[in-house]
C-alpha cells in the first residue's frame, strides 16, 4: 500500500456542511442588542483629557476608568522628554530591535529599569501583551508546564496557548489549590513555571507571593509575576509586587507594561542576565515586531525619573486609593475586599450594569462594566480605577453620584439586595479578605494572614469552548 493511500484511509469518512466563513459574523448580535437599546459603553470617541478628565461626545467627564494611576500623561517633564526623542530619532524605528531599530533609548531604559526592580537584566518589548506571549512560549517547552492562576489576564493565556507545555490551572489566589495541583501533577514534567498577576487587572487582588514563593521552592518550580497593574503602584517607589511584601527577588521573573503608570506603551521582562539573554534571541514576538517608538521609550525614561524624584504622586494615589475604598464600604457597595486602585462595584445582572454605566456616563462620570463571560451570570461588576491626578472634589463628585444612582438602582439602602449581592461575592468570587488587609503601602507584610479565595473568572479570554482548550489541563 503506498503512503499515499495510506494516509487517505486513516481519514475519517465524514463531510463537514459547506458553510460561509463570515456566517459567524452576521450571527455575531449581542454586541448590537446592547446598541439598540442605547447602553453600549464601549468604543466610546474621546475628544481630548487631561490627568483626571476627558471630553466625549463634548462633555467632560471625570475618568474612572483609565489605568493612569500615577496621572503621568500629562506630567510637564514626560511629555518634553517625548519631544526630545522624536527629535533625536524620529517617529518610529521602522524595523525589530534584533535588526535595524535597536535604539540607545532601548539599551539605556533597560539599564534603568533593571536596577529601579532590582534584577540583573531586562528586555524591552513593543507591548505589554507581546512580552509575556514572547517569553512564556519560549521559556515553556514541550516537557514542560505553567501553573497559572485562574484569573490571569488575557495577555497570559495567549501565551500559555502558543507555549508548547502544558497548563494546569489553580484556583485563584488560592495556596491550597495550588499545592494540591503541584502534589498531583508536578512529577509528570521537566521544567515548571508558576505564573501570576501582582494585582488582578479586574478584582483589584494582590497575589499572594510569600505563599507562591514557598511552594515554587518545595516543589523546584520557577515563578513569573506579571506587574502590568502593579508597576507605579505597589511597593515604596512602585517597584511593584516584590516590593510590597519587601520580598525583592522572589520572583525569577517579572514582566510589566508602561501602557498604565508609565504613561506610554511597551512591556518588558526582567530577570537574570542569562535567561534574559535567553529571550532576547528566541522570543518570536520580539524578534519579528517593530521596536518601541522613541517617544514611547523617553516616555519610559523620564516616568522613570519622575516617580523617584516625586514621591508625591504614589503618595497621592495611595491617599486616593485608601478614600475610595473606605467610603464605598461605607456607603454599602461590595468592592470585593480591593485594596488597590482597582475598585469593582457588584452590581448583579448584565442589564442593570449596563444601565447603571449608562446612567454615570449622563451625569458626567466615565466608568467601565465587566459582564458574562468575564464573570459569572448574574455577577456583573463596575471597573473603577483612581488615580493620582483624582482631586477631592473629583472624588467627592464621583461619590455623591454613586451614592445617589445606587439607591436608584436598588443597590444601596436594600437589606435583601445587599445580602444576595454578598452571598454572590461569596460563592463565586470568594471572601476576598487575606491580602485584602496588606495596606496598598505596606512595606512589611511578613506577618499578614493569608486566608484561600475561591475561583474568579473575570476576562472574558478566560472562558472558551472546550474545543480550543488544546494543550491545557486543569487539575
Amino acid at each position: 500500500m503506498s503512503a499515499q493511500s495510506a494516509d487517505s484511509s486513516s481519514t475519517p469518512n465524514t463531510t463537514l456542511p459547506n458553510q460561509d466563513l463570515f456566517t459567524k459574523c452576521r450571527n455575531f448580535q449581542d454586541a448590537k442588542r446592547v446598541q439598540a437599546a442605547g447602553l453600549y459603553p464601549f468604543f466610546r470617541p474621546i475628544e481630548s483629557t487631561t490627568g483626571s478628565t476627558v471630553v466625549t461626545h463634548g462633555k467632560r467627564r471625570v475618568m474612572i476608568g483609565s489605568n493612569n494611576y500615577l496621572g503621568l500623561t500629562h506630567h510637564a517633564k514626560v511629555q518634553e522628554a517625548a519631544k526630545r526623542a522624536i527629535e533625536v530619532y524620529g517617529t518610529g524605528c521602522t524595523g525589530s530591535r534584533f535588526l535595524n531599530g535597536n535604539l540607545v533609548a532601548h539599551e539605556e531604559l533597560e539599564a534603568q529599569l533593571a536596577k529601579f526592580l532590582g534584577k540583573e537584566a531586562c528586555l524591552v518589548f513593543s507591548t505589554g501583551f507581546l512580552s509575556n506571549q514572547g517569553a512564556l512560549s519560549c521559556l515553556v517547552g514541550k516537557n514542560d508546564v505553567i501553573y497559572s492562576d485562574q484569573e490571569n489576564h488575557a495577555s497570559i493565556i495567549e501565551g500559555t496557548r502558543v507555549a508548547q507545555g502544558e497548563t494546569v490551572k489553580f484556583k485563584h489566589n488560592d495556596m491550597a489549590d495550588l499545592e494540591r495541583v503541584l502534589q498531583e501533577t508536578r512529577g509528570k514534567y521537566e521544567g515548571a513555571l508558576i505564573v501570576a498577576d501582582g494585582v488582578f487587572s479586574m478584582s483589584g487582588d494582590i497575589f499572594n507571593l510569600p505563599e507562591a514563593k514557598k511552594l515554587a521552592d518545595k516543589y523546584n518550580c520557577r515563578l513569573y509575576i506579571d506587574d502590568a497593574h502593579a508597576l507605579g503602584v505597589l511597593g515604596p517607589q512602585g517597584q511593584g509586587t516584590e516590593a510590597h511584601f519587601n520580598m525583592m527577588g522572589a520572583a525569577d521573573l517579572v514582566m510589566g507594561t508602561f501602557s498604565k503608570s508609565f504613561a506610554s506603551i511597551g512591556g518588558y521582562v526582567a530577570g537574570t542576565e542569562e535567561v534574559i539573554h535567553f529571550i532576547k534571541h528566541k522570543a518570536r514576538t520580539f524578534m519579528f515586531s517593530a521596536a518601541m517608538p522613541p517617544a514611547s521609550a523617553g516616555t519610559v525614561l523620564e516616568c522613570l525619573k519622575v516617580v523617584q524624584a516625586e514621591p508625591e504622586h504614589l503618595a497621592n494615589l495611595k491617599k486616593n486609593a485608601a478614600k475610595m475604598n473606605r467610603e464605598l464600604a461605607r456607603m454599602g457597595y461590595n468592592t470585593l475586599g480591593s485594596t488597590t486602585p482597582i475598585i469593582p462595584l457588584l452590581i448583579g445582572d448584565d442589564f442593570t450594569a449596563f444601565a447603571f454605566t449608562q446612567k454615570l456616563y449622563e451625569m458626567g462620570v466615565f466608568a467601565t462594566p465587566v459582564v458574562k463571560p468575564a464573570v459569572p451570570d448574574g455577577c456583573a461588576l463596575i471597573r473603577t480605577s483612581y488615580m493620582a491626578s483624582h482631586t477631592d472634589a473629583d472624588l467627592d463628585y464621583v461619590l455623591g453620584v454613586l451614592e445617589k444612582l445606587g439607591k436608584q438602582f436598588g443597590i444601596l439602602g436594600n437589606q435583601a439586595k445587599r445580602e444576595e449581592l454578598n452571598i454572590l461575592a461569596r460563592d463565586h468570587f470568594g471572601t476576598r479578605l487575606g491580602l485584602a488587609e496588606v495596606p496598598l503601602d505596606s512595606s512589611d507584610a511578613s506577618s499578614v494572614k493569608h486566608e484561600e479565595a475561591a475561583v474568579s473568572p473575570l476576562q472574558v479570554s478566560h472562558s472558551r469552548p472546550a474545543a480550543e482548550q488544546k494543550s491545557h489541563v486543569s487539575a
